[in-house]
């Protein structure tokens, strides 16, 4: 059973950040809020996070994860970043962006796209999700929560104890959040390509 955790929205309680975050170094899997939807954690180390968050979405070994970022210092560790990608990241975050690029040697294998050697990075936009990475002092790997037959996340810290509270160590619950993913823009290319349009203004990679 997973433990639950309510954590204030605005607030956030240091107290309950430090037992998430001492879940997720033992290796747990952690449900959480952001800035668009409810995701799936864990930490860079964590073997069998990943081959869990593929079972829990049934997505192949192809799937971009993402690593949840707290700053642009510690995004740029992570992903190669020139300096049009670096203007365009830094006009748009922190926001409900996940953006697709090249891995550096920081980023474990396994996470990485097997064919492509990419990696989804984001900054949220939400207090919850900075003070967890920030007292992780890592990012944490994510996969949205969206559900195998689901058309939107859930929303509510409830709802995903209702359906995987016997699959994770922990849900936070910080009230309500949206049920639309982050947009997700492949910036490997030449020109930014939007992979999936979701939440955030999309008009200024246009």
């Amino acid at each position: 059973m997973a433990r639950y955790l309510d954590i204030h929205p605005v607030d956030p309680q240091p107290r309950l950040i430090d037992q998430a975050v001492r879940i997720l170094h033992e290796g747990g899997l952690i449900a959480y809020p952001t800035d668009s939807c409810y995701a799936l954690g864990c930490t860079l180390d964590a073997h069998q996070g990943l081959v869990r968050i593929r079972r829990i979405r049934q997505v192949g070994a192809d799937h971009d994860f993402t690593l949840v970022c707290a700053d642009f210092k510690q995004l740029s560790q992570f992903v190669l970043v020139s300096n049009p990608v670096f203007r365009l990241v830094k006009n748009t975050t922190p926001g409900p962006y996940t953006f697709i690029l090249r891995a550096t040697k920081e980023v474990p294998r396994r996470m990485a796209h097997p064919r492509k050697k990419t990696v989804g990075v984001r900054i949220p936009e939400h207090r919850v999700t900075h003070a967890l990475v920030e007292a992780l002092g890592e990012p944490i790997v994510s996969s949205t929560l969206l559900l195998p037959g689901q058309e939107t996340p859930p929303s509510q810290g409830w709802e995903v104890q209702d359906v995987l509270d016997h699959q994770l160590e922990a849900i936070i619950d910080s009230g309500e959040v949206g049920t639309e993913p982050t947009s997700v823009i492949d910036l490997t290319g030449d020109v930014a390509e939007i992979r999936r349009e979701g939440s955030g203004d999309l008009s200024m990679l246009l």
